[in-house]
């Protein structure tokens, strides 16, 4: 069975409180989030024996930050870069039998991300990938409208509930896909991950925004995508692998799906020659559904209410579960 995760809108208890000390910006310096330290009472030194906490602001080569904890022991409490910690997954792992605890930025950055989304959908539905790509007049009437249309959310996090927000206008009926039935505001329908084939006939526009773990890999797939209208969209802003690649461009070529519109692939970075680019319908964008611009102020906001928590031992936000993985 899948298990999606979901970004809380509350913080969470992580049990023993870690130990409070100075905090460490790594593997590179940074004024914004150095100061960010600094506002919310922190003290910031450079990386050593006496490091506390950790704001580790890279997304590449997760096994430095594994080499900085083996080698600074000291360390109880990282913060993470992104909402998604599936790069940090082994070191999560590997640290189980110690009492650091990791945060993410979940939730931080979903307005960024939920805008995105809606500008994908739109996308699709109006086949502005095939306009994009045309060279003489298209007089072929295509375009479907976003209003009134089902559409499918897997997730609950900050990102689907942002977009739920966004999507009001529309008056569309919204389905989200969860780990429980637990209602969401905002949705007419909420259903466990088990009855998702349940609602996918139903769906006009799927949207992704769950978490990559070994369970939700590949959660759509050439199955899946066969209980979907022809005429529906599919927009992907988690992971690529939540989808199998080669059945989403098979769908589209063969018109069983109306288009697809992704700002994250399998393999990252997507190489020259793949499908996916030659695909009608078919929009890629690079992973930039939020840019460094957008997203230092909003993690930088992340920091400061986190370095509150781990100077007053109380609850952080964007707790990650070692047990689950995010």
């Amino acid at each position: 069975m899948a298990v999606l995760s979901e970004e809380p809108s509350t913080p969470l208890s992580f049990g023993n409180a870690p130990t409070s000390g100075p905090i460490s910006v790594a593997p590179t310096s940074s004024k914004v989030f150095e100061d960010a330290v600094r506002g919310a009472g922190g003290s910031v030194v450079p990386l050593s024996d006496a490091t506390r906490g950790l704001i580790w602001l890279s997304y590449r080569e997760p096994h430095e930050l594994g080499a900085v904890l083996a080698s600074h022991p000291g360390i109880s409490w990282v913060q993470l870069p992104f909402a998604g910690v599936d790069a940090f997954v082994d070191v999560i792992a590997n640290d189980a039998g110690r009492s650091t605890v990791f945060t993410s930025a979940k939730g931080c950055y979903a307005q960024p991300v939920a805008e995105h989304a809606l500008g994908l959908t739109l996308a699709v539905l109006r086949y502005l990938p095939r306009r994009a790509r045309a060279i003489s007049w298209d007089s072929e009437p295509l375009g479907i409208s976003l209003y009134g249309k089902n559409v499918t959310i897997i997730g609950a996090g900050g990102i689907a509930r942002e977009l739920i927000r966004l999507l009001a206008p529309f008056g569309v009926n919204i389905f989200v896909v969860r780990r429980t039935a637990s209602p969401v505001p905002g949705a007419a329908r909420t259903v466990s991950v088990e009855h998702l084939d349940d609602v996918l006939p139903q769906t006009d526009v799927l949207i992704l925004a769950a978490a990559l773990t070994s369970s939700t890999h590949t959660l759509i797939g050439a199955r899946e995508l066969g209980l979907m209208k022809a005429t529906a969209g599919l927009v992907n802003i988690s992971r690529g692998a939540l989808v199998d690649s080669e059945a989403l461009a098979e769908a589209v070529v063969a018109g069983r799906l109306t288009g697809a519109a992704v700002d994250v692939t399998d393999p990252e970075p997507l190489p020259d020659g793949h499908v996916f680019w030659t695909t009608p319908n078919m929009l890629v964008t690079p992973h930039m559904a939020d840019t460094p611009e957008m997203i230092a102020p909003l993690l930088a906001v992340r920091i400061g209410e986190n370095v509150k928590a781990f100077l007053a031992g109380t609850a952080f936000v964007g707790f990650v579960d070692k047990n689950v993985g995010y």
